[in-house]
């Protein structure tokens, strides 16, 4: 399976709203393993706001956008109150935000690949690392993440009881 990946584009957030609406039909249909919900998160306005920052990425197969995720420096306030491997500041990290594969395109590699991009594209960058946050309950995602070499570190409260998700398990690659 030959995947691209390049920067979202404004033309690119009809696609991406799409995108979020299966993902979260499917998660609502199934196992809700990351706790998503159609028209709270993800949403247009957060594909708006990626592509207006400039850090949202999509994957794309056959010209259709079959993943996504977004690269930035902002950490969760949760993020400050934990001991990571080594304490850098936010302006040398890459925090993973809004990472989601396709129902349809799920077990092809599309969210290893674009893992693969994140990482390469942050040590081009010369950031130090690359972190993330994962619901406790996303067993595919964490399992993907430690497959793919990133280290757990803490289990922290991000604010997010009042959705039934208490607890977010946080994951950082060394660069």
């Amino acid at each position: 399976m030959n995947i691209s990946i390049k920067l979202g584009q404004a033309n690119n957030i009809d696609e991406l709203e799409n995108l979020y609406d299966c993902v979260n039909d499917y998660l609502a249909e199934g196992t809700n393993y990351c706790g998503w919900r159609k028209g709270i998160y993800p949403s247009r306005q957060d594909a708006i706001n990626g592509v207006n920052s400039g850090n949202l990425f999509v994957a794309t197969y056959d010209g259709n956008i079959v993943g996504s995720i977004i690269l930035n420096h902002e950490a969760e306030s949760a993020y400050h109150n934990v001991n990571w491997e080594f304490d850098y500041d936010y302006s040398e990290i890459c925090v993973i935000h809004t990472f989601l594969v396709h129902p349809k395109f799920m077990k092809y590699g599309v969210g290893k690949t674009l893992l693969e991009f994140a990482e390469k594209y942050c040590a081009k960058s010369k950031f130090k690392s690359i972190r993330l946050d994962v619901y406790e309950k996303n067993i595919p995602a964490i399992n993907l993440y430690e497959k793919c070499g990133f280290k757990y570190v803490d289990t922290v409260d991000l604010g997010l009881g009042i959705y039934g998700l208490d607890w977010f398990k946080l994951y950082e690659k060394l660069l």
